[in-house]
């Protein structure tokens, strides 16, 4: 509960002071209320809604600490460096972070008043984490990307079953589950999976007005796109699907005079960084970029979101899609699709799903290739280059890919890429012995001001540090720095852990023998199906030319009996009636409530219906041709329900 100390008054005093707005957006506050009343509470709110900010306000208002569950390390990371920019104390583990980092993390979390720890669900099910969080004093257990619960959701991860043990530990205190997009049986299971004690969503509409959704139907992608940004004004994303894409899509639009660049996950984090930087500032006007652009990123007036390709889930292109008009003012989601796409799309649920013994094998190669043997390796934590292994093995790097997430799915091993690419340091003497030493050693001293002014904390928790800041606030070079790293490390002044860009392998259980690999069939055939009707239904959305894609979208996710949104290229366009699409649908559905509670005649209905007679006329005999409205014997109009 909120305390005495911290009224709920003192939200809005919080919301001012570290984020500098004067109210809440909707549903924030809501929110907020709702998990002060000690309700387990699923948020619903749109990309860019803030849902951040309703579990951060939240706890800074009230005594102890968050507890914040995301699976995505890239997001945990923006978080936590935005949180500690506002001086707001907080913590986070993740894989890649050595033994003595975890400890030091889980004794500040306990002992060091912070006031919030983030974590990637995997970490729920080791028993060491379990032992220090008993000890913890948590306000909220907050669940991002909440769909990720459900085995209907269109990014189910098994780690996130574990969360429920929480609620045997931690009974009194309420669970927060956010999420952007989720259909109606998500929303369902979310809450019976992480044992709500009553149901309770609170949501926003899916609807967004001022998004004005396009499909075209291309076979020169690259000239429409070039034409399209041309003749745009503002800025927006490009998305693809392979990272090699959007290097030459950028390039491309470049040598159009196009001020554009590319992003991706397999970028260094300062490089990102950079690139993220020019394009909020606007010197970038445009970013082609794979789904990995969006995490955390808060443009309000990004005029235009375009797929060059097709996403494999409408989840994942209505979340993508709504970067765009966050401002409130108009902008355009155009969707780029052609013959091929659809076989494109089709092929790629069957490379998602290689041939069981194609697992097995892989499983047995990557156990001899890191040198884990039967009955060992648990817990351990490798190196692993993906073309490496693949080149040397004769594996399609695609197999062996989709065949980790399979394996990590069924809780073998996980696969870590980019795991971390700082440098990281702390301080192992204490600040009166630090002093001596600086006393005693003048080349030394300059460079352990520069750390102390450069940053906090490095006393009590590994810091990440940049090595090309340090080198420009000193006039030294990048490795002179990292040089001096070492120096300090080996004179036991400092525990250093160089940075590092090689993806990792985590066995979570010991090497089987290859017979002992199992894939469920929830994880498997299941899944399969599951994600190839996913699939379905972007082809149909895009492929649809005769309803609203605004409606599609909006019954996708359960939201039923919404008007045509006037804009879209189907609305604008004709229906085959010879009438215009969003003319027709009104009229036609002002049609079916007047058929509803009465039969009447043609004439009687064209004096009900304030449009023009012949429209109405025209509407009304399209439905009659079409068997959706019958006509007795004495000319009186009825619904056909064999039509509806």
């Amino acid at each position: 509960m909120i305390s005495e100390a911290h009224s709920m008054d003192s939200i809005h005093e919080i919301l001012k002071q570290y984020w500098g707005y004067d109210g809440f957006r909707p549903l924030q506050e809501d929110i907020i209320r709702s998990v002060a009343d000690h309700k387990d509470t699923l948020g619903l709110m749109p990309t860019g809604g803030g849902k951040s900010i309703t579990f951060q306000v939240y706890s800074l208002a009230t005594e102890g600490m968050c507890l914040v569950i995301t699976p995505l390390i890239a997001l945990i990371k923006d978080q936590v460096q935005n949180l500690r920019s506002k001086k707001i104390k907080v913590l986070a583990i993740y894989s890649g972070m050595t033994s003595r980092e975890i400890d030091i993390a889980l004794n500040n979390a306990i002992y060091g008043d912070y006031k919030f720890l983030y974590i990637s669900p995997e970490r729920i099910g080791s028993e060491k984490f379990k032992e220090y969080l008993v000890k913890m004093k948590l306000n909220l257990i907050t669940i991002d990307e909440a769909h990720c619960i459900s085995q209907w959701g269109y990014d189910f991860r098994p780690s996130y079953l574990k969360i429920s043990d929480l609620r045997t530990l931690f009974p009194e205190v309420p669970v927060l589950a956010l999420t952007a997009t989720a259909t109606q049986k998500v929303v369902d299971d979310i809450q019976d999976k992480l044992l709500f004690k009553a149901k309770n969503v609170l949501q926003t509409s899916f609807r967004r007005e001022n998004l004005i959704y396009l499909v075209r139907d291309k076979e020169d992608k690259m000239g429409y796109l070039t034409d399209t940004i041309q003749k745009s004004k503002g800025t927006g994303i490009v998305y693809v699907r392979s990272r090699k894409k959007t290097r030459e899509i950028a390039q491309a639009l470049q040598q159009q005079n196009i001020a554009a660049d590319y992003y991706h996950a397999g970028l260094a984090p300062d490089l990102r960084s950079q690139k993220q930087d020019k394009w909020m500032s606007g010197e970038t006007r445009v970013i082609v970029a794979t789904n990995a652009f969006g995490m955390g990123i808060d443009k309000p007036d990004v005029r235009f979101v375009i797929h060059l390709d097709l996403p494999d889930s409408l989840e994942a292109y209505f979340q993508e899609a709504g970067r765009g008009g966050r401002d409130g003012k108009k902008s355009v989601a155009v969707l780029l699709y052609n013959s091929t796409d659809k076989r494109r799309l089709h092929k790629m649920v069957t490379d998602s799903f290689p041939a069981i013994e194609v697992i097995r094998s892989v499983y047995d190669s990557i156990s001899n290739f890191l040198m884990v043997a039967i009955g060992s390796g648990k817990g351990g934590v490798f190196g692993f280059r993906i073309e490496d292994f693949s080149k040397r093995f004769g594996f399609q790097i695609n197999a062996v890919y989709h065949s980790l997430k399979l394996l990590e799915r069924q809780e073998y091993l996980s696969y870590v890429e980019n795991v971390d690419n700082y440098s990281r340091i702390l301080f192992t003497v204490r600040r009166d012995d630090l002093y001596k030493i600086q006393l005693g050693n003048a080349e030394l001293d300059a460079f352990i001001k520069l750390i102390l002014r450069s940053y906090t904390g490095v006393f009590t928790d590994f810091v990440n540090v940049d090595e090309a800041l340090l080198a420009r606030r000193s006039n030294m070079t990048e490795d002179f720095v990292y040089q001096q790293f070492k120096l300090l490390a080996q004179m036991k002044i400092i525990d250093f852990i160089p940075r590092k860009k090689t993806p990792v392998i985590v066995y979570e259980t010991e090497r089987l023998d290859t017979n002992r690999i199992r894939i469920s069939a929830d994880n498997y055939q299941h899944r399969k199906v599951k994600y190839q009707q996913q699939v379905d239904s972007v082809i149909d959305y895009a492929s649809n030319e005769n309803k609203c894609r605004s409606v599609v979208l909006l019954e996708y996710f359960g939201q039923y009996d919404s008007e045509p949104c006037g804009s879209c290229d189907v609305c604008v366009g004709d229906h085959e009636s010879g009438i215009r699409f969003a003319d027709f649908s009104r009229i036609s559905g002002a049609i079916h409530k007047l058929l509803g509670s009465e039969s009447i005649s043609i004439n009687q209905l064209v004096k009900k219906i304030n449009e023009p007679e012949t429209v109405v006329v025209k509407v009304s005999r399209w439905l009659l041709d079409n068997g959706i409205l019958k006509m007795s014997s004495n000319g009186l109009l009825t619904l056909n329900s064999k039509g509806q």
